[in-house]
């Protein structure tokens, strides 16, 4: 029986695993321990997760809390590297871009563990994003590389990454959808709000090149202002959007049509995606969100390394000029929205394409 460590850390990181954890549980082939690193310690940003998708309690949780981006990759790296030297799992496996998903893989490449890793291949090309790195390291110490896009696995090869470690399996994050889609579509969380399916605008907004740049902050909730003048925004508020918020002096709750709510559990904010207007988001994951929903996206940011929400989706990069932001959202509000179609093998499948591999692949 193999032993299979999956080490998560953050909000993305629950959503894509409950699929592959469930199938991983009931799977005799494997022993699976799931580990918390604790990059996510809010309680909305954490543990509401596992309770709404029944992810079984982690069997360890680091406690590695907040910090610099350096601090906080060190200490996942040493609390993970006294945690596999004891334990010496067969593999870990890893997900997304986040500082949990490159700490691992760099203390279990040292130990000369396998490395599985899904959501492979994704790429920006700006080295500005943190996640960048996170994403290009994780990949060049992993054994296996599974990909949501046929362009992902390309990205791969350009890198020279060899073809036998590349498994094309489709995008996990739809698996989640797909199993709780019925409880997405009737919880109709829009109603608590005094508004109407398809009358309001979605917004979220975390990245630290969006709210820890006063000047691009500014340019966004300019826009916001212009936009909610026309239509409603809801905005569930990320901790450190509200932090800086209140540090550049920036007053979000004077903007008229604009609702700050607390953030919200993983089928509550699916439900606000479902049945909103548009959404504006700066999130990698919402981009997916909304082109699986055929709901139509706009992404704050000067890039994505989803490309493929925009080539077959339902998503728009908009940049963080207000005039830009503001042109495209009315053009929808006005009737000439962007719809799209699912992408390949976006299906619901992928957790057990990925268990086939590795199961193959370790025999």
């Amino acid at each position: 029986m193999k032993k299979i460590f999956v080490i998560v850390g953050a909000r993305p990181n629950f959503i894509k695993i409950a699929p592959l954890m469930e199938l991983l549980k009931a799977n005799k082939n494997f022993n699976t321990v799931l580990v918390h690193s604790g990059q996510h310690y809010d309680y909305f940003m954490s543990k509401v997760f596992f309770e709404e998708l029944n992810i079984s309690e982690p069997d360890y949780y680091l406690n590695v809390g907040s910090g610099s981006q350096g601090y906080q990759t060190a200490e996942i790296i040493k609390s993970t590297e006294e945690l596999l030297e004891k334990d010496r799992p067969d593999m870990i496996v890893v997900v997304g871009d986040v500082n949990t998903t490159m700490a691992s893989s760099i203390a279990a490449s040292k130990l000369y563990i396998k490395i599985a890793h899904i959501e492979s291949g994704l790429r920006s090309y700006d080295r500005t994003m943190p996640e960048e790195i996170n994403r290009v390291i994780t990949d060049s110490l992993s054994d296996f590389l599974f990909t949501h896009s046929r362009e992902a696995n390309i990205n791969l090869e350009k890198e020279g990454l060899e073809k036998e470690k590349i498994f094309f399996v489709g995008n996990i994050m739809i698996d989640t959808i797909v199993n709780n889609l019925d409880r997405i579509k009737n919880r109709k969380k829009y109603k608590e709000f005094g508004l109407d399916k398809g009358d309001y605008i979605l917004l979220t907004m975390h990245r630290p090149s969006n709210v820890d740049n006063r000047d691009t902050f500014l340019s966004i909730v300019g826009a916001l202002e212009e936009i909610s003048k026309k239509t409603p925004i809801i905005f569930p508020i990320h901790p450190r959007t509200a932090k800086m918020a209140q540090q550049f002096g920036i007053a979000l709750n004077e903007i008229e049509n604009l609702k700050i709510i607390e953030p919200l559990s993983y089928i509550d904010l699916l439900s606000m995606e479902n049945d909103a207007k548009c959404i504006i988001t700066d999130s990698g994951g919402i981009q997916e969100e909304s082109t699986f929903l055929n709901v139509p996206c706009f992404t704050v940011r000067k890039n994505t390394e989803r490309p493929i929400t925009v080539e077959v989706g339902s998503n728009t990069i908009v940049g963080t000029e207000k005039d830009t932001i503001v042109n495209n959202v009315m053009k929808c509000l006005d009737g000439e929205c962007k719809y799209g179609e699912v992408p390949e093998l976006w299906d619901g499948q992928t957790a057990k394409r990925i268990i086939e591999v590795i199961e193959h692949e370790s025999n």
